[in-house]
């Protein structure tokens, strides 16, 4: 099955307002996916202005909500990275459900440079993703690494040919979208909870979303289709 094109959603920048208004109304669930992009041609996120850091304002108190948001988004956020991704541009992807990368495409830590850190979580995130010690080698140096190696530490999650990169962003984000997508949301809470609770609790969790999903419509369509050998339409409800 495809899913209709307007069942994910291309953004440059988020926005709250514009994004929850594509589930306004209905009466199913219409935002399926986002894939986040760079507004240029050169670079996902190049990061912050370094001008715009100061003592008394740092850049990661400032942006801590356009973080929080990427996270808490309940639809899967994908990170469509195509050019340098560094810096607070790097903790927007690893902020994203997944990244997806062109092979040209840079990965770094250069806040090491300005005698600072990543301030939005860069350094927690890679430690969880691959190592503490890839983290600190990318913290403490600031160098960049390309897409190969990001790929081969976890980093992110696929590397695609230059020239096919849009097909295959396109084409991921569209067999994500035709997910059942109450069930992708809660995959998306369960695996949140792996990383920041106990696995006691976070067995609870599955087991009282699993008891959930059972009653749902997308849980009787997807045992209709399966008996009778066809593909589930999910409407999210």
């Amino acid at each position: 099955m495809r899913p209709r094109r307007d069942s994910f959603c291309h953004a440059a920048r988020f926005s709250t307002d514009s994004l929850e208004a594509e589930n306004e109304d209905a009466d199913v669930v219409a935002l399926r996916a986002v894939v986040l992009e760079g507004a240029g041609e050169k670079a996902f996120c190049a990061g912050a202005d370094v001008g715009g850091f100061s003592s008394e304002s740092s850049g990661a108190s400032s942006a801590r909500d356009h973080y929080q948001f990427i996270r808490d988004f309940p639809a899967p956020v994908i990170a469509k990275i195509d050019g340098y991704c560094l810096g607070g541009g790097l903790e927007t992807a690893l902020a994203c459900d997944f990244r997806l990368a062109s092979e040209s495409s840079t990965f770094g830590f250069p806040e090491v440079n300005l005698g600072i850190l990543p301030g939005a979580g860069g350094v927690q995130y890679v430690s969880k993703l691959a190592s503490p010690a890839v983290a600190k080698e990318l913290a403490m140096f600031g160098d960049h690494i390309g897409a190969e190696r990001a790929a081969d530490e976890g980093i992110i999650n696929r590397v695609y040919d230059d020239e096919s990169f849009d097909d295959e962003v396109e084409a991921f984000a569209t067999e994500l979208a035709g997910q059942a997508p109450l069930a992708v949301q809660a995959i998306k809470d369960s695996a949140h909870m792996a990383v920041q609770s106990g696995l006691e609790e976070g067995l609870r969790y599955d087991a009282k979303r699993f008891r959930q999903l059972l009653q749902t419509d997308d849980h009787e369509e997807g045992a209709a289709a399966f008996g009778e050998d066809r593909e589930p339409k999910f409407d999210g409800k």
